[in-house]
């Protein structure tokens, strides 16, 4: 794997030609596993016998991961991603209850008048910049990140660096002594939120976690804490910031299919799951590892090989989603669902409000500007560093109309 990233689609089209299960290469000349065929991996991600203990990631466990490894926070960081079993369901309950159907629908006005204010904000840095702004930084990032910080009750302050740690975190290109320094400073930045949650709590979800913490017995340690604001944070806006990203750069490219939704043909609803497929936020995640070698797809995976999980693959695996799987099509009759927001015991348990906050985003920006375009041909635009996220670092447009 890269650990510069780029745009995937080539090399999984290359991939997926030679089968749905590919070896990789991670930093570090670390041997890996990726699953990208679409049935391969349903059915990978549901495997009674995968799991995301790090106890089971042999490279680790013989000591020959360093402390640096860019990718070492995926696979050690305690909370509900790297837990299995009765530890991930205990976990997961603790926050689960914020993310149903209904408490998103509760938050719709909240992220209704946050996008509003956004819009706004657009607008001006588009006229103090020439009439171009950068969607990305001032509409697609904020939106999200101020969502989850307020539901976690953290102050605005902290949201820049909590997203430039965060970034550096999930890089696959950071050198190990950076990436030892922002794990570090992000841990010390959510223990400091947390302690002053503790003082003075309110009605958020850090409080309820420290509360649950605080009633001992085994319901959270400090450790899990920590790593679950961790996650929080990082899950609660990456995806959605590269999701709304995704889907606006689509529809720049593909000015029939804004024509259809536009029109009343398709909804908005259609677009975020066409763009979660076509070129879903996510490429590759770590990490899954078999507790005993595995065939998958007729390839053979050791037993404690680190997996990644290939999403950005499989959402364009013609297998699954026809051989015009490369074409972005809103009104797509799906006879297969995407993976892009996970399957199995682990499905993102943020993805209804993920698929509520851009919907309206993508709604309420071609609302207000239905001439947007972006500012540079698409082929210029640099891509997302690292294979784990999958966008470009800035989205230059020309919000008029």
């Amino acid at each position: 794997m890269d650990p510069a990233g780029g745009c995937p689609h080539a090399a999984n089209a290359r991939l997926l030609a030679e089968g749905a299960v590919a070896p990789v290469l991670l930093p570090g000349e670390i041997e890996g596993m990726a699953v990208l065929g679409h049935d391969a991996l349903r059915d990978f991600l549901s495997h009674p016998d995968v799991a995301k203990g790090a106890q089971h990631f042999t490279a680790l466990t013989e000591g020959r991961i360093p402390d640096g490894w860019p990718l070492r926070t995926f696979a050690t960081v305690p909370g509900m991603t790297t837990a299995d079993g009765a530890d991930h369901r205990r976990l997961r309950a603790l926050v689960s209850s914020a993310f149903t159907a209904r408490r998103v629908e509760e938050l719709r006005p909240r992220v209704e008048a946050v996008t509003a204010g956004l819009l706004d904000g657009l607008a001006e840095a588009a006229g103090a910049g020439g009439g171009v702004a950068d969607l990305r930084r001032h509409y697609a990032l904020p939106l999200p990140l101020g969502v989850i910080c307020e539901l976690l009750g953290v102050d605005p302050a902290h949201q820049d660096r909590l997203h430039r740690l965060s970034s550096l975190v999930v890089a696959t290109d950071t050198e190990p002594a950076q990436a030892v320094a922002a794990n570090r400073d992000l841990v010390e930045l959510l223990a400091s939120i947390a302690a002053d949650k503790a003082r003075a709590p309110g009605d958020d979800l850090t409080s309820a976690l420290i509360s649950a913490r605080d009633e001992g017995g085994d319901r959270l340690s400090q450790p899990e804490l920590i790593g679950t604001l961790l996650l929080m944070i990082i899950a609660g806006h990456e995806t959605t910031l590269n999701l709304v990203t995704n889907a606006v750069r689509a529809l720049c490219a593909h000015r029939e299919q804004l024509a259809l939704v536009v029109g009343g043909r398709a909804t908005w609803a259609d677009v975020v799951e066409e763009t979660l497929r076509w070129d879903s936020p996510v490429s590759y995640f770590p990490f899954r590892y078999p507790t005993r070698d595995l065939t998958v797809d007729g390839t053979l995976i050791p037993r404690g090989t680190p997996v990644l999980a290939g999403y950005s693959a499989a959402g364009r695996d013609t297998k699954a989603h026809g051989p015009d799987a490369d074409r972005f099509d809103i009104t797509r009759t799906a006879t297969v669902k995407h993976l892009s927001l996970g399957h199995g015991p682990h499905y993102c348990l943020g993805a209804p409000l993920a698929r509520m906050e851009a919907a309206i985003a993508l709604e309420a920006l071609f609302t207000r500007f239905p001439d947007l375009d972006l500012a540079v041909p698409e082929d210029e635009l640099t891509r997302h560093s690292g294979f784990v996220g999958n966008s470009v670092r800035t989205l230059p447009v020309r919000p008029t109309g």
